[in-house]
């Protein structure tokens, strides 16, 4: 598993890929920020009516005049708690809906980015871990504007709100707490970017653990056939085991922090009340004053301690948003061309110009490979094992860019067309077969979408689907579990075949497409697959030699180079070639890879010997005629 090099993500970049989400839902942020702004407001000036309360109190001398005024107080109290809790209200159902429809957008924007990548993409990283972080980059939202809606708005709020009403009372008492709520903000800064790059620590190993766990479900049934349990066992151990020290560490420095702020708020609640009684005591300052300030403090003191969780919460969800968007901002492998067109198949011809290409660098898989396939031809490409067959399939398709060279369906560069017009004009019967945990109906009719229930139920028929689908209790419309799990490999095969004949693409590809069917069952399907290869441009891999012999081609390929090209019959004739060393060599259809193959490579690149022993010494056989050489393979 190589390395992925990610983009550097900043703040922006996330806020960028939020709002990309929130813009449709932009009408419903602004009622939400306003209610719970109209709330912050109204909470700062409730707390004057206490001062008035008490000063009225502290003042009379005609209780019952003292009492009308008071009640007129208690109603002015009344009515601002009940405008706090109506906007309250108002806030929290718009945020419901809110927050819910924008981790679905958030998810799907996510999604749709990522299943775009290319097959080297989700090679490189755990499915487990992808799936992590999909979900945790909704989840960041929702814990980011939770926390800035619900406590960073109302702090702000707050402390503008009391700086505004100390200044007209006591501005010496506005500036210290000003000075104060700036020290306290600034140490939580600070130690916030302390604490990040731990928080960063805890949401890789997070998902690390996740898919390291996700992967050993999916190879349950490797774990249980090699009896590797408790290898998989001490492995994801020592990975929770770090995913619990990273945890352990980010808590231990969130209680630091917190033994700080504490200090703080120590500090300030001791400072204003020794003021405060000296203010009072030179009758500078009312017992409602007093409470004022009290009411203030508690709930600007409140705020900032819940602010701790907060900038803790929005860090880490700054971490858990990193990891996905990063991923949607790493350029596609694979993708369309500005001036890509639609793919336009008319006939079907397919052409290989010197294509080269190699997974790394310093090892190429093909090598100047050139092959012409006329409109409709079947071709079979067969090989030992590394030969580069599956590569040029996945060429064809686009999952690779090629090193050198071009490949051209009917004079069109496919480096030219759109990715989804050359993939929708190629049918495909891979050798593993590719199954959704879905119904059968819906594994087949993955081949056209659109496809109607008789059409479906038609070419589960032709590719004789039929035959054990009857045999199901919900027959079609059966789940067939992960990938597949719950038919068997000549089951999933059939379905894969019925797939590419719904498709019916004037170009097929099939990949050993009866590799793991039964003598019956290939007998039968070789029926169906003559059926759907009529009129239709056809490239077979195979490695059972015997159901390519009607192929109208076949280029034998040799460490990604064309050995040899010719039907069954004429390569047969070659002896030395190696068709008919592989033909020979057969047992029971399948060639032999391996070690074997490695034996037969050196046999045939040795002198060639008589049965005598002989060799010549240019290093012919001495029964070939002059100027015929062995061919090089």
């Amino acid at each position: 598993m190589e390395k992925i090099q990610y983009p550097r993500i900043r703040l922006k970049d996330i806020l960028r890929a939020f709002w990309k989400g929130a813009h449709r839902y932009k009408w419903r942020l602004c009622l939400l920020v306003s209610s719970v702004g109209v709330v912050g407001i109204v909470e700062i000036i409730v707390p004057l009516f206490y001062k008035r309360f008490f000063d009225v109190i502290i003042a009379a001398t005609d209780k019952a005049k003292t009492a009308q005024i008071l009640i007129e107080i208690i109603v002015y109290i009344l009515g601002l708690n009940l405008l706090i809790w109506l906007f309250y209200r108002i806030a929290t159902f718009v945020d419901n809906r809110f927050l819910t429809d924008m981790a679905a957008v958030l998810r799907q924007n996510a999604f749709d980015y990522l299943i775009h990548h290319s097959s080297s993409f989700f090679n490189n990283n755990f499915t487990g871990s992808l799936v992590q972080r999909v979900n945790r980059f909704a989840r960041a939202f929702d814990r980011l504007a939770d926390k800035i809606i619900w406590q960073v708005i109302p702090l702000l709020l707050k402390i503008l709100g009391v700086g505004i009403v100390l200044y007209f009372y006591k501005p010496m008492m506005a500036l210290i707490m000003l000075c104060w709520t700036l020290l306290f903000l600034f140490f939580n800064y600070l130690v916030s970017m302390w604490k990040l790059t731990y928080d960063i620590r805890v949401s890789e190993a997070d998902s690390k653990t996740t898919g390291i766990l996700a992967d050993t479900i999916t190879n349950h049934s490797a774990v249980q056939f090699f009896t590797g349990a408790m290898y998989e066992s001490r492995n994801f151990r020592k990975v929770t085991e770090h995913q619990a020290r990273a945890h352990k560490l980010s808590l231990d420095i969130s209680a630091l922090v917190e033994a700080g702020q504490a200090f703080l708020i120590f500090l300030i609640e001791f400072f204003v009340f020794y003021i405060t009684v000296g203010a009072w005591q030179a009758d500078a300052a009312t017992i409602g004053f007093f409470v004022l300030m009290q009411a203030y403090i508690l709930g600007l003191t409140h705020r900032l301690w819940e602010f701790s969780r907060v900038v803790r919460d929005l860090y880490e969800s700054y971490a858990d948003a990193k990891e996905m968007v990063e991923i949607m901002h790493l350029p596609y492998e694979i993708q369309d061309t500005p001036m890509a067109k639609p793919l336009q198949v008319k006939n079907g011809k397919i052409e290989f110009r010197s294509v080269s290409f190699g997974f790394q660098k310093a090892r190429e898989v093909l090598h100047d490979l050139s092959i012409n396939i006329a409109p409709g031809e079947k071709v079979a490409l067969v090989g030992p094992s590394g030969a580069g067959k599956s590569t040029i399939i996945k060429l064809l398709l686009r999952a690779h860019e090629l090193t050198k060279g071009q490949i051209f369906i009917d004079g069109q560069d496919i480096a030219s067309v759109t990715l989804e017009s050359l993939r929708q004009n190629i049918g495909l019967v891979p050798q593993d077969t590719l199954l959704f945990h879905r119904t059968l109906k819906e594994n087949i009719r993955y081949g056209r979408m659109e496809a109607v229930n008789e059409e479906v139920w038609r070419a589960a028929c032709l590719s004789h689907s039929d035959e054990f689908i009857k045999d199901l209790s919900y027959g079609i419309e059966t789940y067939v579990g992960e990938p597949g799990i719950k038919l068997s490999g000549g089951e999933r095969q059939r379905v894969s075949i019925a797939r590419a004949i719904l498709k019916n693409s004037p170009i097929l590809v099939l990949d050993e497409a009866t590799s793991s069917l039964d003598s019956r069952s290939e007998m039968l399907i070789q029926d169906a697959l003559d059926t759907l290869m009529r009129g239709k441009t056809v490239i077979v891999i195979a490695h059972r030699l015997s159901t390519i012999k009607k192929m109208d081609r076949i280029v034998v390929l040799e460490k990604g180079r064309v050995v040899e090209t010719g039907t069954h019959d004429e390569l047969l004739a070659k002896e030395m070639g190696l068709y008919n060393v592989l033909w020979t060599l057969q047992a029971g259809g399948f060639i032999r890879d391996g070690a074997q193959m490695e034996d037969i490579s050196e046999t045939m690149e040795s002198p060639l010997q008589d049965e005598n022993g002989n060799v010549s010494a240019e290093g012919e056989n001495v029964n070939t005629p002059k100027g015929h050489s062995a061919p090089e393979v």
